[in-house]
């Protein structure tokens, strides 16, 4: 344990890039692997996106695997780097290839969704399935940053005196309907993460709209999304559900972005019904 995040293994990439992850192996030799990509935000990691959604794919066959993606979590964060999603989806199969996985499930939320659809398009024979949360990724970067959620999250600069622990706890509520979701382990987790980044991830991100490429992707794609999300508009499931070949989306009132969280049991019902089913 480091802190009140618990810490797991590390992959040593290309320029010294160190990928924190953590892993259930299934005893299962040719059991699918699902890799969990977690998105954007201050203190941001894979265990505080996933931490209720691993076990019950883990109990149904699947080795699960959850990453911090760059620039978050336990994993390196390079000062000089831009954050672009090609720079994301590199990394991303460099672990892969790293791990010796030849074929993945990617479950992405927000950002995580967004570099999930990227990496199937690039690397289309090395995903099965995608199952995307509020992807990001699917509108123009001015939409997002008109939303209520995003304005507040650059409200105040990272490592300002004025983004305090309280601060943290009330952004944290906009990811959510409910706040009861928002725990005092849960904001003391994000706190303890976010004393470890710097400000270059968001400054520098660079995420292009990749809807007109959907139809690119032949995979099957499973979709969820909060009615109240004040991140990603809800639009964004209708560009999804339109312009994928073969997807189905879930649309929950009394729910904000955090569908996995506010919703753990009725999300990993769905998604092993779902990647059982094709």
């Amino acid at each position: 344990m480091a802190g009140t995040v618990p810490e797991g293994s590390y992959a040593t990439l290309s320029n010294g890039m160190n990928l924190h992850y953590l892993e259930l192996h299934s005893s299962n030799a040719d059991a699918p692997t699902v890799v969990f990509i977690h998105g954007s935000g201050p203190g941001a990691s894979g265990w505080s996106n996933f931490k209720q959604n691993t076990e019950a794919f883990h109990k149904a066959g699947y080795t699960t695997i959850v990453i911090d993606i760059p620039g978050y979590g336990y994993t390196s964060k390079p000062t000089d780097a831009i954050y672009s999603l090609d720079y994301f989806t590199q990394y991303l199969d460099e672990f892969m290839i790293h791990k010796g996985i030849n074929s993945a499930i990617l479950v992405g939320n927000s950002l995580g969704g967004a570099i999930a659809i990227g990496y199937a398009l690039e690397h289309p024979e090395k995903v099965s399935h995608l199952i995307l949360m509020a992807t990001g990724g699917v509108e123009e970067r001015e939409v997002y940053f008109a939303t209520q959620g995003i304005q507040a999250m650059v409200k105040y600069p990272m490592g300002s005196p004025e983004f305090t622990k309280d601060v943290l706890g009330e952004l944290l509520k906009l990811l959510v309907f409910d706040p009861k979701h928002v725990t005092e382990q849960l904001v003391t987790e994000r706190w303890e993460i976010l004393q470890l980044q710097n400000p270059q991830v968001l400054a520098t991100m660079q995420i292009p709209n990749l809807s007109d490429r959907l139809a690119e992707l032949s995979l099957p794609v499973l979709g969820f999304w909060g009615y109240q999300d004040k991140f990603c508009p809800i639009s964004g499931a209708h560009t999804v559900i339109s312009q994928c070949n073969d997807a189905r989306m879930n649309m929950l009132s009394q729910c904000g972005h955090w569908v996995m969280v506010e919703h753990s049991t009725y999300f990993n019902k769905q998604c092993i019904e779902f990647l059982q089913d094709n």
